[in-house]
């Protein structure tokens, strides 16, 4: 007898630091189509930002095997509705939980159409290498054959995984994983929504196991300046895409609006036809930070070129799609207003 209750008690024991051994996984969800509801399974209509967290959690199965689960509800909206006070809310709240140690990783659940640009936030600004993931779906969680919980699985497991520490802000959607900055949505509709046109995906989790390819080169996280501890608002940025004709009115509308920045969305290799141009001069010499970016979806915009960057005063903005761009300025800003310090941070960043 005496045999059996040591025989019990040590299972308990070896079960007991088991369970204590499982990664405590923060889900911060904020919203979007993986918390929508539609009227039906077989409608594609529906409603972001309709579930709770807990409800996300539960849609889950197996998901308490692979860490201790808990969660919080930041916001509850539809990404085409994401603001940057959202953003610095998460941010805050992501340094408090690794600050605090009350998370071995972080998941972020979000909506899709703005999620490359809070991935990519998130990891300019951040000042912890330990994982944060951002995933989200395609369809609502009453669809048929809703991507939501296979999504969150995956990047639970991701978050869970000692691979994802130190590479940044991550991005995982399909089974594939992207960095914040280079994922990209390519489709309006399908499951695989998201690429990386420049690189390509850096790893995938498949059948519950992450594989990595290759770490992330440009810095990230803490080993970047903006550390936005105390602010509650960033500089004013705006987005303009160029288009065969445009006028410059958007520019000067943006102008005499008192944005601090403007990143164009340009021609090919981010070029600006000549009363843009000429826009963009005019928006330098009143102490605007004008960035090139490009509307092509890949590539790199590139100094010197068919531009003259230094006799328009302006900036590029290497591979960053515009939206991305815009994010990386806004960050810039609170550093410094000069040109070639800003250069440097797309180059770096």
């Amino acid at each position: 007898m005496k045999n059996l209750f040591t025989l019990l008690l040590s299972v308990l024991l070896v079960t007991g630091i088991y369970a204590q051994k499982l990664p405590r996984i923060k889900i911060l969800a904020t919203g979007g189509t993986i918390a929508g509801q539609g009227a039906s399974a077989d409608r594609s209509a529906y409603t972001a930002g309709q579930l709770p967290i807990k409800d996300l959690i539960a849609a889950v199965p197996g998901i308490d095997k692979v860490a201790e689960i808990s969660g919080e509800q930041i916001s509850n909206v539809g990404s085409q509705d994401m603001t940057v006070e959202i953003w610095i809310k998460l941010n805050k709240r992501i340094n408090e939980i690794y600050k605090n140690n009350e998370a071995d990783g972080i998941v972020i659940t979000h909506g899709t159409d703005t999620q490359e640009e809070t991935a990519y936030f998130l990891s300019l600004t951040v000042r912890s290498d330990k994982p944060v993931i951002v995933t989200g779906s395609m369809r609502p969680a009453t669809a048929i054959s809703a991507d939501g919980p296979k999504n969150l699985y995956d990047a639970v497991t991701l978050a869970a995984s000692k691979q994802a520490a130190h590479s940044g802000v991550l991005l995982v959607f399909n089974e594939y994983i992207f960095t914040g900055r280079n994922a990209v949505k390519t489709s309006t509709t399908h499951l695989n929504a998201f690429t990386a046109p420049n690189s390509g995906p850096i790893g995938q989790v498949y059948d519950g196991k992450v594989t990595l390819y290759e770490s992330p080169i440009r810095k990230t996280n803490k080993n970047t300046p903006f550390d936005i501890t105390g602010l509650t608002t960033l500089p004013e940025v705006a987005v303009v895409e160029l288009y065969a004709d445009a006028p410059a009115t958007a520019i000067n509308a943006y102008v005499a609006s008192g944005v601090k920045g403007i990143v164009t969305g340009g021609l090919g290799n981010g070029n600006l036809n000549k009363v843009n141009s000429d826009a963009a001069a005019s928006a330098v010499k009143k102490g605007i930070a004008v960035a090139r970016a490009s509307r092509v979806p890949s590539g790199r915009v590139t100094l010197f070129d068919e531009t003259d960057d230094q006799k328009l005063g302006t900036i590029v903005a290497d591979d960053l799609i515009p939206q991305k761009a815009r994010i990386l300025l806004m960050l810039g800003l609170t550093q410094t207003t000069d040109s070639k310090k800003l250069q440097e941070y797309f180059f770096e960043y």
